[in-house]
């Protein structure tokens, strides 16, 4: 049986972070990208929280976790402490981490600051541009996105974002909705503007602390979507992995795989978690 979920708030310096805990078993904390809050997990946390307690939060800044004050510039640094701070808060020992796109950027970061409290660092497509051969093109891109919605707005933007990485689909809400995932959508939707103006080039332009990550403790595994070949996204992940000296692992579906296909995201996620905890 799956335990009903609890919702709490956590205060860490200059925010209040809404958090989520699910289920029971192992700790494995769930990081969103970008504009999203926990609720786009809400298919994957389904199928997982047989096994494990899921953590699940609303980033610094977007959704329930407002800053006590100004929006601030996002830091890489800073959110890889929030996500220990709700691991000293919640877990169990040392967490698994699953982080997703700008949430696999602080996963990795927190893996790297904080290795005593992880045990495997599962990045889904993390945007890892500066660690390309030559990441101009994709510098100059995510320069291009900022400068549209500094120009034509937030709408224009998000559109140019969707488009430049074969998510044209996720641009706009279907009418066939549950209530559940229109709600996230309304909220993620209105996190837009602040990851335009203060996350986009903060997350784009982190770079893993790669000789960190190396040390083998905690185990960092690069995952990319069967469905994300020939994206730019592909690519980066695989600069990552190789960095790291580590062959990327396939994953279900493209960047959004864990809200198309949950129940074999969620196998996939499941198998490889256990190769650490053996399972």
């Amino acid at each position: 049986m799956i335990l009903q979920a609890k919702a709490a708030k956590l205060k860490v310096p200059g925010a209040e972070i809404y958090y989520e805990t699910h289920g029971a078993g192992p700790t494995l904390l769930v990081i969103p990208g970008g504009p999203q809050d926990a609720g786009v997990f809400a298919g994957l946390i389904h199928q997982l929280a047989d096994r494990y307690t899921v953590i699940a939060y609303d980033p610094r800044g977007n959704s329930r976790s407002p800053f006590q004050g100004e929006p601030e510039e996002l830091d890489v640094n800073v959110h890889a402490d929030d996500a220990a701070a709700l691991i000293a808060a919640v877990g169990d020992g040392p967490a698994d981490v699953f982080g997703t796109s700008g949430g696999a950027q602080i996963g990795l970061n927190l893996a790297a600051r904080h290795a005593g409290l992880v045990r495997t660092v599962v990045a889904h497509e993390p945007p890892c541009m500066m660690l390309m051969s030559d990441p101009s093109a994709m510098v100059n891109g995510a320069r291009a996105l900022y400068e549209t919605y500094r120009s034509h707005g937030v709408a224009a933007a998000m559109g140019k974002f969707f488009a430049d990485n074969g998510l044209s689909e996720g641009a706009a809400p279907q009418p066939e909705l549950p209530p559940e995932a229109a709600e996230t959508f309304a909220r993620v939707s209105g996190n837009f503007e602040y990851w335009l103006a203060h996350g986009l080039l903060p997350l784009s332009s982190f770079r893993p602390d790669v000789d960190a990550l190396r040390a083998g403790k905690p185990r960092v595994v690069v995952a990319i979507g069967e469905a994300s070949a020939g994206q730019p996204i592909e690519s980066m992940g695989r600069a990552l992995a190789e960095k790291l000296g580590v062959p990327p692992v396939s994953f279900p579906g493209d960047h959004m795989g864990f809200s198309s296909d949950p129940a074999n995201f969620a196998s996939a996620l499941d198998r490889t978690l256990s190769v650490t905890s053996n399972r």
